[in-house]
């Protein structure tokens, strides 16, 4: 476990790990000398030789004093590294995070990762605090005594040496039964944060459906689970820790019948007698105390291990070679991708989108239209083919000279609990009031924050609670007109809005788009009408492509689409005859 920890220490702090050890060290061997010198002392006393017991007086507080010292010099030195391993470790995470495709966040929830971030990272940062020194401390002491006491009476000292491998058997065995039920505990209360976490979000829909308090099962059943994982991890590791006590005093029970036998039978002096009882007692202290620290140890080894875990899954590669970009274009040359092993969503896609031109993606719901904007700002590495924007595959540019290119507007928009303001700076965090203002005004927000209390400094609550969808996406191509970008990847979310709504977004998306190259996942028939290129998507494949006259006068997939779409358009809603 210990090397797991210091594994995980971040480069800059790296050179303290030997600086640790050796204090550590030097700590428990003054600690084992300061017991080790209560034999001669006790000696000295019982017979009246004051002069040589000052002396081994004085040696046994200059072994005090290095405790001190070295005890002194290991906090200070533990605790440097832990605050350092508490922010090097969550960067790690949070980078890594941010390098996983996004696939695999589908399968990941919320609460585990905050868990783990949050929690486990304490753990590990505890473990580096003050419980390596004490683990070390527990082995180094009672090792350091034993090696000490052959040069006083070798019997007792094979007896210690004896006991440490039995000791540490029992000492496994106890850990098998707890590392099961901290598996346990640890998938319960990973389910049980996240339930938290949706009862939080979801309270408008699970109070429409009375699913609040005891009405909400899953939650309930996630609480319930908790709590009988952790009765059951605590029946599982109290036996252990019981037994290892047992043992550890039976240690005891043997080295003070071998200390009262060789005292009875005059081979060592009662005051010897009574000081290597004591030293024995000194060498139990450190052993019972590792009992104690194993639930610790035990859960900083699972936490180390989870957090491991994570930054063992595999990234997308990241290039390293800087790329200059091209002209704003973008090729899918023989595309496959699926997000799943034998499933693909697309298949052999090839296409080209000229600079300066606007290609729509139009199709049933499932075809591969999202997919295909996802590719190409490369939350996914295809399967097979390849992904040119700029001129330059997205494999071969560093992701922040991908990203620099593009400007993306999808339907399900995430602002952050802050104000409108911040959340328009992130698509330019360097820009000025003036800059951000031109934005929110270009995208209509202006009207937005006319009605809020602060303005642009008002906080939009999580996930941009405070705001209506309409509300939440002008945001959104506010943050796109500010970053300004060359290539725009848009999946158009009106559908689902008012019709005041709709139209501001509208405008917004076509000052987002003037002279820009644009990629629509196209809803409004305006869109596709006066796109340059149409693309119509159906399992994964493009069955037909040209101009919106072109596709009409074909007669087929999308002329069918189109000529739905626009009945639909004129649908409305007529009073029940009486």
């Amino acid at each position: 476990m210990i090397r797991k920890v210091l594994g995980l220490v971040p480069d800059e702090f790296a050179p303290l790990t030997p600086k640790l050890l050796a204090v550590i060290t030097l700590q428990a061997l003054c600690q084992a000398v300061a017991y080790l010198l209560l034999i001669p002392v006790l000696e000295a006393l019982f017979d009246d030789d004051l002069g040589r017991a000052e002396v081994w007086v004085l040696l046994m507080v200059a072994a005090v004093a290095g405790v001190a010292i070295f005890s002194y010099l290991q906090a200070s030195t533990g605790l440097r590294m832990a605050v350092g391993m508490q922010r090097g470790l969550q960067t790690r995470i949070g980078d890594h995070l941010n390098a996983l495709p996004l696939g695999w966040f589908e399968t990941h929830s919320a609460g585990p990762l905050s868990r783990l971030a949050v929690e486990n990272v304490r753990e590990i940062q505890g473990a580096v605090a003050y419980l390596i020194a004490k683990v070390l401390s527990s082995i180094l002491v009672p090792l350091a005594v034993a090696v000490g006491m052959l040069f006083i009476d070798w019997r007792i000292a094979l007896t210690m040496l004896l006991a440490a491998p039995v000791l540490f058997v029992v000492n496994n065995l106890a850990n098998l039964a707890y590392s099961r039920s901290d598996a346990q505990v640890h998938a319960a209360a990973s389910e049980a944060d996240s339930r938290v976490v949706e009862f939080a979000q979801a309270q408008p829909v699970l109070r429409a459906f009375g699913a609040v308090g005891a009405g909400n099962r899953a939650l309930e059943a996630a609480l319930h689970r908790q709590r009988s994982a952790s009765s059951r991890m605590l029946f599982a590791s109290v036996p252990g820790l019981i037994v290892f006590s047992l043992f550890v005093q039976a240690v005891f029970l043997v080295l003070a019948y071998i200390v009262v036998s060789r005292a009875t039978g005059g081979a060592i002096s009662a005051a010897a007698a009574i000081a290597l009882i004591a030293v024995s007692s000194r060498f139990i202290e450190p052993l019972n105390q590792a009992a104690l620290l194993g639930t610790g140890l035990r859960g900083a080894a699972a936490a180390i291990d989870r957090v491991t875990e994570l930054l063992a899954e595999p990234m997308l590669p990241e290039a390293t070679a800087a790329v200059t970009p091209g002209a704003p274009s973008v090729v899918f040359d023989n595309v496959s991708f699926g997000y799943r092993p034998g499933e693909p969503v697309v298949s052999e896609l090839t296409f080209s989108v000229p600079a300066g031109t606007t290609t729509a993606i139009v199709g049933p719901s499932g075809a591969g239209k999202t997919t295909l904007l996802r590719l190409a700002a490369r939350f996914y590495d295809t399967d097979s083919g390849r992904v040119v924007v700029g001129e330059h595959d997205v494999r071969d540019q560093p992701s922040a000279t991908l990203l620099d290119q593009l400007s993306l507007v999808f339907q399900n928009v995430y602002l952050f609990n802050r104000s409108v303001a911040d959340n328009i700076r992130i698509g330019k965090p360097d820009a000025t009031d003036a800059e951000v203002w031109q934005a929110a005004e270009a995208a209509r927000v202006d009207e937005i924050v006319e009605r809020l209390p602060d303005g642009l400094n008002t906080a939009v609550g999580e996930g941009g609670a405070a705001l209506s969808g309409g509300e939440r996406q002008r945001v959104s191509i506010a943050r796109a007109l500010l970053k300004d970008a060359p290539i725009v990847l848009l999946d158009e979310a009106t559908s689902a809005l008012d019709p005041h709504s709709e139209a501001v977004v509208v405008r917004g998306v076509h000052q987002l788009t003037r002279d820009k190259t644009v990629i629509v996942v196209a809803h409004r028939l305006a869109t596709i009408a006066h796109a340059d290129q149409i693309l119509f998507l159906d399992g994964g494949r493009i069955v037909e492509r040209g101009t919106h006259t072109e596709l009409l006068a074909a007669g087929g997939r999308y002329a069918d689409f189109w000529n739905e779409r626009s009945r639909a358009s004129g649908w409305r809603l007529e009073p029940a005859a009486v």
